[in-house]
């Protein structure tokens, strides 16, 4: 018995003090990492769109060809590297991606609308109206598609197709004062944009005034006038009261002025001015000026004004216009019969609000020979060495706009000018 015992103590106390078998781990043995994962297409996908949206585009694009070495057949990121080339202008790379995407998934809308967009960005205006057209075959109940087709419509100037598109976007829940917006940008922009008015209007009219100060000082001119104009379907006319302050002397007169379409792409301006005296404004005055569109956005021009202050005065004037996007740019040279000199003058006028409405405006002149002005106040002829000038319309309302003016003439018969000018139209 007492063996026994003593046996199974020293059992015990070996088990005790021997160490774990060979192949037991230590308790204390650090646990094993994994690898971690390689992300996911999906995962480099979503990646790829942010970097893309926040306009690292170059390392987005890194990322969706990687996706397409690995996976050829990933329309997804096919598609989404096709957009991206297409913020960048990469025309060539953009229009393969997209049309790879579209010859393989036929009814895939958002690749339609992408290669719609590319084609439009890249003044393509007929192959995006196509692709918009199959984007609103395959969502006729979106009215984003037929927005963007009547975008399409209207940069290939098609205006009655883009006009149906809007208003069918209206109809299937367009945003409304997105829908004005373009049809009111449906307005034709001319170089006098008084001369239209959206559809659904038939009048017009314009109450204005300016004021002229000098250097050296001597007294200020003020000019007022008041204008009606009926507009037709085919062209405009207005009649016009001109008021001149100057010098201590007043005097008046009236002009009929109008616009009128006369073959394709060709508008004219014709104007009559008659004055109560040839003091200040002239006794009597003319205008016809012809506008010919040709090429994509171009405009040429030319016109013949006469101006009788007792003898009369004529003037002859070539031009070019250039219409970019929401830009008019122009450029137009004058002469005045018998004095031997050019007076060159340029206009910058940019549409901010996409319609035909709303613009800012930045004049300038050069050469010291006689000009006439652009405007009722200044059918007069003058001489100025350079001149700059400013203006911002803006309509507050449909029916409701105005304009402001500022312009600074150097040495003009040997004066600085400063004007001001301030006018209010409305429409209805």
């Amino acid at each position: 018995m007492i063996l026994s015992t003593i046996t199974l103590s020293l059992a015990q106390f070996l088990a005790l003090t021997s160490g774990p078998p060979a192949s037991a781990e230590p308790a204390s043995a650090p646990a094993v990492l994994a690898a971690p994962s390689e992300p996911s297409q999906t995962q480099q996908l979503q990646r790829a769109r942010a970097l893309a949206s926040a306009g690292d585009r170059e390392q987005a694009l890194r990322i969706y060809s990687q996706v397409l070495e690995q996976s050829p057949d990933n329309f997804d990121a096919r598609l989404a590297r096709g957009r991206t080339y297409a913020w960048m202008e990469r025309w060539l790379e953009a229009e393969a991606d997209l049309r790879a995407v579209v010859e393989h998934s036929p009814n895939h809308a958002d690749a339609w609308s992408a290669l719609g967009d590319m084609y439009l960005w890249s003044d393509r205006p007929v192959q995006a109206t196509q692709a918009y057209t199959r984007w609103a075959e395959l969502a006729p109940d979106d009215p984003a598609a037929l927005i963007a087709r009547g975008r399409a419509h209207r940069a290939a100037a098609n205006l009655d197709a883009a006009r149906a598109d809007f208003e069918a976007a209206r109809l299937h829940g367009g945003d409304a004062l997105q829908v004005d917006r373009h049809l009111a940008s449906l307005a034709p922009r001319v170089q006098n944009q008084e001369a239209v008015v959206p559809p659904g209007y038939q009048w017009s009219a314009r109450a204005g005034a300016s004021r002229t100060t000098f250097s050296p000082e001597r007294d200020a001119w003020n000019d007022q006038e008041l204008a009606l104009r009926h507009h037709f379907t085919r062209g405009s006319i207005a009649l016009e009261l001109l008021r001149a302050q100057r010098f201590g002397r007043r005097d008046t007169a009236w002009a009929l002025d109008a616009y009128t379409p006369l073959w394709q792409r060709a508008y004219a301006n014709v104007r009559y001015q008659d004055g109560s005296s040839d003091s200040l404004l002239p006794d009597q005055a003319w205008r016809v000026e012809v506008f010919q569109g040709v090429g994509r956005g171009w405009e040429l021009s030319g016109s013949h004004d006469h101006l009788d202050f007792g003898s009369g005065t004529d003037i002859y004037g070539l031009g070019v216009g250039r219409y970019v996007g929401n830009f008019y740019l122009r450029y137009k040279v004058l002469h005045v019969d018998g004095s031997g000199s050019l007076s060159h003058r340029g206009m910058v006028r940019y549409y901010f609000a996409g319609n035909a409405d709303d613009y800012f405006e930045v004049t300038a002149g050069s050469g010291r020979s006689d000009e006439v002005g652009n405007g009722s106040f200044d059918t007069v002829v003058r001489r100025s060495n350079s001149s700059v000038g400013i203006a911002f319309v803006k309509y507050f309302h449909p029916q409701w706009g105005f304009k402001l003016g500022a312009g600074h003439a150097g040495d003009v018969d040997g004066f600085d000018e400063r004007r001001v000018s301030a006018s209010l139209y409305s429409r209805w």
